[in-house]
């Protein structure tokens, strides 16, 4: 539970179908959360912990992977360089090839902290995406977009890289058109869609937890809605085994994009 759901819903409230209170279905107050500590104006919050112990967990793994890596690796290493080589393998080589070793610590960082981040909502007591609040994502995405930009302009310059955004090899009646939608692609689509199907599907799927957990325990009553309790639980079941998938497949196609958007920088898109 989340927010001031976890208040309405507590055991100690009796919230249940035949207590007249009524269900306390989730909205978007179950995004927000308390400060757990002010300094000034500012007030630190338990998604900007998960955000922490996040870093901490992903910084601490390959720590432990590789601060004395062997020759034929064992536990942590082994799994750090599973780990690595799916990184690569899937996601940088298919998209950069092996010119595009370099950026293979940014991608390996991205993926695996994007993941725990998501990750975080099946845990207990964290139990919250903190991709479901978009503060958090924009920082990844303004990192992804100046990355992409630096490197087009690095590689192709400045007005290289604009050139090659625009496919002139069309009538020119129809550029009149293309120019101002493949600028607007590049500067504002690419970076919005980055951001916002990573927020929207995290956010889309820690509502349906809330709503089917909330839903068994409002239920849960001596009953013939207690049948109506266990098909929700069902339902709470599966939403969690989907988000397993969900959490693992939303660093995929963020790491993904990001790599095709470095190689589009690396050389002309068109």
């Amino acid at each position: 539970m989340t927010g001031d759901v976890q208040v309405v819903a507590a055991p100690g409230g009796g919230c249940h179908i035949r207590s007249g209170c009524g269900y306390p279905s989730p909205g978007l107050d179950s995004f927000n959360f308390r400060p757990l500590f002010t300094i000034g104006s500012f007030q630190f919050t338990k998604p900007m912990l998960i955000a922490v112990i996040c870093v901490i967990i992903v910084i601490a793994f390959f720590w432990a992977a590789f601060a004395k890596p062997k020759l034929i690796p064992r536990g942590v290493q082994n799994l750090g360089e599973i780990g690595i080589l799916a990184v690569r393998d899937q996601i940088l080589r298919p998209s950069l090839g092996k010119r595009g070793d370099s950026y293979l610590p940014f991608l390996v960082a991205l993926f695996f902290y994007i993941w725990v981040m998501n990750l975080m909502e099946l845990i207990p007591l964290f139990q919250f995406p903190a991709m479901s609040r978009i503060g958090f994502v924009w920082p990844l995405v303004f990192l992804v977009y100046f990355l992409y930009l630096y490197v087009g302009f690095k590689n192709q310059g400045f007005p290289g890289y604009i050139k090659n955004m625009i496919p002139w090899d069309v009538p020119k009646f129809v550029l009149i058109i293309l120019i101002p939608i493949e600028l607007l692609r590049f500067f504002v689509v690419q970076p919005f869609t980055l951001g916002v199907r990573l927020f929207a599907n995290m956010f889309a799927g820690h509502l349906l937890l809330l709503i089917f957990t909330l839903a068994t325990w409002y239920l849960a009553t001596v009953s013939v809605s207690l049948l109506f309790a266990a098909g929700s639980f069902v339902m709470v079941i599966f939403v969690t085994l989907l988000e397993l998938l969900i959490d693992l497949l939303q660093a995929f196609i963020f790491t993904t994009l990001t790599a095709v958007y470095i190689a589009s920088s690396l050389e002309a898109a068109h």
